[in-house]
């Protein structure tokens, strides 16, 4: 679990405290909770709600313990009875909404935070509540989007402590991360301090072999977290986060969680470590140091005054050994109201950055800034839980940090490959048009709803067509086949059948690593008009026969289609002959056919009153005077007319 999220909590847990009502004092538990010590706080609390004390406040600090240590995917159902019980907080919808999201539950989330938005409890809050509405929505997309992304975890180095923000040493190779898997219990969260590791791999490419051993202890603690470390391109500068250890002393000078430090490397040996001078915040965290790959820069995050959300990414340019220019924000391309931290440089210099503010899964999502534009690494390398700290041993791979399910520890560390391939999502760009009877021709319709199903027939996105009649569905990339329907009273439901197969286009055709490839679709809407005769294309007979083909059966199926779609109305299935032949022979062969598709579109579960049979033989021909093959074929033909309209 990342020390960054709750070392600073204490200051903030007095002022909880002091914002909900309580009667007759402090008690244990919310003296536990006022020290930022939360494990106990939550053990505390949960008696008393065995004892049937108060519904609201208990719960409400269960979960906002459970938040404070970074842990609130398990505050959800505590949020949810506090908020149940009228709990006085005007941020606790707010937090239940965040609780859901970590909690993977995504449409109840955007739901919430929809809820909490127009609640308007906290006006901070409820704009970036609004903003969270729509990063919920997207998270089902990136959910289902394809990437050829590799992961496997670094199970030689992996334990059941927290394992996170790997780097490496230039001269020696050493993978170095924070651990703290032989730390005393930090009461914050109930695990172990977190210092400073190193393991020499025996196989560099894959990352396996070797073994762990701890840094000096001039870079360790007993009372302290250490982590992040990185080291300058020449191996002769680490810089590192280290926390402060809660004594009053330690306050008085400043340190308030979180500080960035320095050691040299001199005549063989490392210095003391000192704060690194000009970047560290007095009243704010400081932490996840990265050197650009020149040396030249280095990024961080901070909480400080003036950004634009929790904490927010900065860089410094190095002027001299240990001595940096004033810090730069990156600014809200990169930064939100949200968190974003743990910042990494590529070998070809692309920034790559954790944050739970841009669009993403749950909690913290790993991105990269492409074409200055911020993108989401997708599945599988992101996924409902904090995914942080990436480092890259080669420019497409390396290591990051994630509490996903099935790792070993709260935190574990996992290798990567990102894909090569371009990524390909499909929107479909469709029209709604109303054709007129009599002219044939069509106009746009807005306001109309479409719906769009998967081949399984649910439901998956419903949209309003705009003045022009256009909207626009973002398609599902895990699925191929899909129907658009169109309804309206009065017309004939108007369906389409779509599919992404073969629509992809080649590698070498995309000009981004996230395109979007449009499909174009029109759904028309024709009146329905009794008693006006409708021809069912391509539907033929053997000669001299009336079985329904293979053929035929495809066509009929659409007019099976069009009577399910359209309930209400009762049919007239109609067959004609040519002219050819016995008058008398002609009308007993097209009532046999009529009938014969009559029986077949009855065998597809049609109410048999709903659609009746009648053979024309000859007496109806299109043309008249037919003497070629083509026109004797116009007057064999199957129709179907409107007889009935149900209201």
């Amino acid at each position: 679990m990342k020390p960054y999220a709750i070392l600073g909590a204490t200051l903030g847990a007095a002022a909880l405290l002091s914002g909900c009502a309580t009667t007759g004092g402090l008690s244990k538990a919310d003296k536990r909770f006022a020290r930022g010590e939360y494990e106990a706080a939550i053990a505390l609390y949960k008696k008393d709600v065995a004892k049937g004390k108060q519904t609201a406040l208990p719960n409400f600090r269960i979960a906002e313990s459970y938040r404070l240590s970074n842990r609130i995917e398990l505050a959800e159902p505590f949020y949810k009875v506090a908020l149940d019980a009228k709990v006085k907080s005007a941020d606790a919808g707010f937090y239940y909404a965040q609780a859901l999201k970590a909690a993977g539950k995504t449409e109840e989330a955007a739901a919430q935070f929809e809820r909490y938005a127009e609640s308007g409890s906290n006006r901070t809050l409820a704009e970036r509540a609004a903003v969270e509405a729509k990063n919920a929505r997207v998270a089902t997309t990136l959910l289902t989007a394809s990437t050829n992304n590799k992961v496997q975890p670094l199970d030689q180095i992996n334990s059941p402590s927290s394992d996170f923000g790997a780097t490496r040493m230039p001269d020696t190779k050493e993978l170095v991360f924070a651990s703290g898997r032989e730390g005393k219990m930090y009461p914050g969260n109930g695990e172990g301090f977190n210092d400073l590791y190193a393991i020499k791999f025996e196989d560099d490419k894959q990352l396996t072999g070797g073994t762990v051993r701890k840094l000096e202890p001039i870079f360790n603690s007993d009372n302290k977290h250490e982590a992040s470390a990185t080291y300058s391109p020449d191996g002769k500068m680490m810089v590192f986060a280290r926390s402060n250890d809660g004594s009053k002393k330690q306050a008085k000078d400043g340190f308030l969680s979180v500080d960035l430090f320095v050691s040299y490397l001199r005549g063989g040996a490392w210095t003391e470590p000192e704060l690194v001078r000009g970047l560290n915040s007095r009243t704010a965290d400081d932490f996840s140091p990265v050197f650009s790959p020149d040396g030249q820069t280095l990024y961080f995050a901070s909480s400080r005054k003036g950004g634009l959300g929790g904490t927010d990414l900065y860089k410094a340019t190095m002027e001299s050994p240990g001595r940096f220019s004033a810090p730069e924000n990156l600014g809200d391309q990169i930064n939100t109201a949200g968190n974003e931290s743990f910042p990494a440089i590529s070998p070809g210099g692309q920034l790559y950055f954790s944050s739970d503010g841009h669009p993403g899964l749950g909690k913290l999502d790993l991105f990269k800034v492409e074409k200055g534009k911020v993108v989401n690494l997708g599945v599988p390398i992101n996924s409902p839980g904090d995914d942080f700290a990436p480092f890259f041993t080669e420019q497409k791979t390396g290591v990051f940090s994630s509490n996903r399910a099935g790792g070993k520890g709260s935190d574990d560390l996992y290798l990567f490959r990102e894909n090569l391939l371009k990524l390909v999502t499909f929107i479909v760009d469709g029209t709604v048009v109303e054709r007129n009877d009599k002219t044939g021709r069509t106009a746009p319709l807005a306001n109309e709803n479409v719906v769009l199903f998967d081949s399984k027939g649910r439901k998956l996105q419903e949209v309003t067509t705009d003045p022009a009649g256009k909207f626009s569905i973002r398609l599902d990339t895990a699925a191929t086949t899909y129907s658009l329907i169109a309804d309206r009273p009065g017309y004939f439901t108007a369906r389409n059948a779509l599919s992404t197969v073969g629509r992809r286009p080649p590698q070498s055709e995309l000009p981004n690593e996230m395109n979007e490839v449009k499909v174009p679709v029109t759904l028309t809407l024709a009146p329905i008009v009794k008693n006006k005769a409708i021809v069912v294309e391509n539907i033929f007979y053997d000669y001299d026969k009336a079985n329904i083909r293979p053929d035929a059966a495809v066509e009929l199926d659409k007019l099976v289609q069009t009577l399910n779609d359209n309930p209400n109305i009762t049919i007239e299935l109609s067959s004609h002959t040519d002219s050819r032949g016995k008058e008398a022979y002609n009308q007993q062969l097209s009532q046999r056919r009529a009938e014969s598709a009559v029986a077949y579109i009855i065998s597809k579960g049609i109410t048999p009153s709903r659609i009746t049979a009648r053979g024309y033989g000859e007496t109806r021909p299109v043309l008249k005077n037919a003497k070629t093959e083509d026109e004797y074929q116009r007057n064999r033909r199957t129709e179907f007319k409107v007889t009935k309209i149900s209201e």
